[in-house]
């Protein structure tokens, strides 16, 4: 096979869309996390103002959420070039994917955790634990997308990456 095959000129758009993949789906999953937490933190304000700022905990959740995918995204646009692989180009993809779509989930994750959780400590206060373990283990599942996302841009970037 020639460098034209190994190196098409098209290898670095799936690269690029592997950083547009990590910093939109994540921030889905982030926005929607925040939002739907709000929700419940205005509902729940209603009823116990006092509770506001303890309730914000899934709200800072569901942002570092966004933090995974511009990290992947930055990191993954470093390794762009002009001319690289294919294969590079494919596992540049599948670490934004990765980390955006592992994002996405860990956000409505904590969405729908954050809002009934913030609801249900208004009534009773020894929810709050439980829900922010619930929390936490949803916010884990981002933090595999990132972890795999930082290991497949290792491979990325290695010696037969440039053409």
């Amino acid at each position: 096979m020639t460098s034209i095959e190994y190196c098409p000129i098209y290898a670095s758009f799936f690269g690029s869309m592997g950083v547009a993949s990590a910093i939109v789906f994540s921030s889905f999953g982030a926005a929607y996390g925040t939002a739907k937490s709000g929700v419940g933190i205005s509902a729940m304000g209603v009823m116990r103002p006092e509770l506001i700022m303890k309730s914000i905990v899934p709200v800072v959740m569901a942002g570092i959420i966004a933090i995974y995918g511009l990290v992947v995204g930055v990191l993954v646009s470093g390794g762009l070039d002009i001319k690289q692989t294919l294969f590079s180009g494919m596992i540049q993809l599948g670490a934004g994917l990765s980390v955006g779509l592992a994002g996405l989930a860990a956000g409505f994750a904590i969405g729908i955790v954050g809002d009934a959780g913030v609801r249900g400590t208004a009534q009773q206060p020894r929810l709050f634990v439980g829900m922010i373990l619930i929390l936490i283990f949803a916010e884990v599942l981002g933090l595999y997308g990132l972890i795999v996302a930082l290991i497949l841009n290792t491979k990325a970037t290695g010696e037969a990456a440039k053409c």
